[in-house]
């Protein structure tokens, strides 16, 4: 009785739950690369490279640990070019007496997954994900006894959940949950950045790098010193880097913004914690561990470990609380087309352009970037945030819907209501300018504020305060940037909302199609 297990590309995992308690000797382990998952949105070339790579290496373990694995590659001539036509041709292929699988993490495929079991006639198993710390029907029943979702108290329980950074008298350590004060300092002047770890390409990955290089010519970004970890133990190297170089530094520094230095004290794990190459317990483990030996300081373990265990966890929950709606939110009814320059780079603000230089180069931007930088740019532009989600979703090596559609709609363009995060995360030029050493060199002056040479920042922040005060003036934690406005004389207030007018004029849309 032949069990069909599919183990889909972000779940590379050797103890993933469909793969325990198999004799396998009698079952087929199928893995699929399928031209649907390449375009759905036009992903980073980095980003195919590195899936496509992974799945491939994952593969080989498999065979090597006495698994059968029937692998379907991109370029075979009769792929179908979707999970569904595939599991339906390996079903036929192999007559199992039923199909195993672990819940995908996007919506997308869930429902696709739905139609499995009548389409091919045979059971079909669905497990649940252990590999999060907190499980999908765990967090529903957790958001049901709350009036409101606080991400703070999330964290919390699952900081009492794991043990993690708790004392033996089940506090936390230090005596404070959240450190999140210690965490914003601005950057250091002169300073030499760790990098991450770099794996020069072997066979299999140069195989891949080949592959995407023609086939997807056309997609947005570069290959060139592709060094990603592609297995298990390489990204516990590269974890091992990271807690020995850079996260003695990453909670004093992690929200600052240096012109040049693309990863500063940033793990860039997320690309291996996001393919099943890491667990998150593990990843949290080696920074509890670097703290007790007295490796590191208690915000940078915190900092680090908040992320991981609270932030992670909780917009996945979210994601699966509020999909499908959630995904065509627009509370604030934004209906600006995504600007060109978020593909060309091609903008006169450095603080944009450094951060979509970084992303085009590496799939990459650290979380200020991504959120205080280009989300905040967008939100205040009134960007469509289904265009913004799309950008972020195609651009990023690590994004895949279930956390990037969450950290998009709910947090950086408040497209939900307020529903994830209680206020917007909207900010002017002096935000960047005390985070970052983008101003001091960029062609805009941060300290005008209205004008042709104005940071555009400072006007579309008080434009778009202007534009939603309806709702937003009796927000308890907007209290004080509306009593800020109504300081302000009509005339300065006119030239704030001039100014930005005459800046959003200027913006180009990007060409249409240019997500899928």
């Amino acid at each position: 009785m032949t069990i069909l297990i599919a183990v889909l590309g972000d779940q590379l995992t050797h103890d993933l739950a469909s793969l325990g308690g198999v004799d396998r000797s009698d079952a087929v382990v199928l893995m699929m690369e399928v031209g649907d998952e390449t375009t759905y949105v036009r992903h980073h070339k980095r980003k195919i490279a590195l899936v496509l790579s992974a799945m491939r290496h994952f593969a080989q373990e498999l065979r090597d640990r006495g698994w059968m694995v029937d692998y379907v590659r991109l370029d075979a001539p009769d792929n179908s070019g979707s999970f569904t036509g595939e599991i339906v041709r390996a079903a036929k292929r192999h007559r199992p007496a039923s199909i195993r699988i672990v819940e995908p993490g996007e919506w997308r495929v869930h429902t696709a997954i739905q139609r499995w079991a009548e389409l091919c006639a045979i059971p079909v198993e669905v497990l649940p994900d252990d590999r999060f710390i907190c499980g999908i029907l765990e967090f529903q029943t957790w958001a049901q006894a709350r009036n409101e979702l606080t991400m703070e108290y999330f964290y919390r329980d699952m900081r009492r959940k794991t043990g993690l950074l708790m004392n033996a008298a089940g506090k936390p350590e230090g005596g404070q949950w959240n450190l999140d004060k210690d965490n914003r300092a601005p950057p250091r002047r002169g300073t030499t950045y760790p990098q991450p770890q770099h794996f020069p390409p072997d066979e299999i990955t140069r195989e891949v790098l080949d592959m995407v290089a023609g086939r997807f010519a056309e997609h947005f970004g570069r290959l060139e010193n592709f060094g990603l970890p592609v297995t298990a133990a390489q990204a516990r190297e590269a974890l091992a880097h990271f807690v020995r170089t850079a996260l003695p530094d990453f909670g004093t520094y992690q929200d600052a913004m240096v012109t040049g230095q693309d990863w500063l004290y940033h793990s860039w794990l997320s690309p291996a914690l996001n393919l099943g190459l890491l667990t998150p317990l593990e990843v949290a483990q080696a920074a509890a561990d670097a703290y007790a030996r007295g490796d590191v300081p208690l915000n940078a373990a915190e900092g680090f470990i908040r992320q991981i265990i609270g932030w992670r966890e909780y917009v996945r929950g979210y994601y699966w609380l509020e999909m499908p709606a959630v995904a065509q939110a627009n509370a604030l009814d934004a209906a600006r087309p995504l600007p060109e320059f978020y593909w060309t780079g091609e903008t006169e603000m450095l603080c944009m352009a450094e951060a979509i230089r970084n992303t085009r180069d590496n799939g990459y931007a650290h979380h200020i970037q991504r959120l205080m930088v280009l989300g905040n740019f967008a939100m205040l532009a009134g960007v469509r945030p289904q265009e913004v989600a799309d950008w972020f979703l195609a651009v990023y090596v690590d994004a895949y819907e279930w956390v990037e559609l969450p950290n998009v709609i709910g947090m950086s363009q408040h497209a939900d209501g307020g529903r994830l995060a209680t206020k917007p995360y909207a900010g002017g030029g002096a935000y960047i300018n005390r985070m970052s050493d983008h101003c001091a060199t960029c062609r805009y002056d941060v300290k005008q504020k209205v004008g042709p040479d104005a940071c555009p920042f400072n006007a579309l922040y008080w434009d778009f305060l202007a534009r939603h005060e309806r709702r937003f003036r009796r927000n308890r934690r907007m209290v004080q940037m509306y009593a800020n406005w109504d300081r302000m004389d009509p005339a300065q207030r006119d030239a704030y909302r001039s100014s930005a007018s005459a800046h959003l004029e200027t913006l180009q849309p990007a060409a249409a199609g240019w997500a899928h």
